[in-house]
């Protein structure tokens, strides 16, 4: 099977799931991925939504916005809406 006959059979709802079991580490019924099952449920969701989201709703992105000439990146206030920075937190794929 190559990634396009893969890709053709992945429907949003699989990729949903894919996402939840990366985050969770589990499948749905609560069985452990393996660490190949995460690394490649993670390729397949990369690759379908590169085929078919706008780069803005893929898992990864970041908005770097725009400045003006002479702008620092450091120049923006950034809310931590009293966040602990080292405060742990689960991963979420958006």
């Amino acid at each position: 099977m190559n990634i396009d006959q893969v890709l053709a059979a992945l429907t949003p709802e699989i990729v949903e799931r894919f996402k939840t079991a990366i985050e969770t580490g589990k499948w749905p019924d609560g069985r452990l991925l393996t660490p190949e099952q995460r690394e490649t449920c993670m390729q397949a969701v990369v690759a379908w939504e590169h085929k078919h989201l706008p780069e803005e709703q893929r898992t990864g992105y970041i908005d770097r916005g725009s400045k003006k000439k002479d702008e620092s990146c450091d120049s923006h206030s950034h809310d931590s809406s009293g966040d602990n920075p080292d405060e742990e937190r689960p991963l979420r794929l958006v």
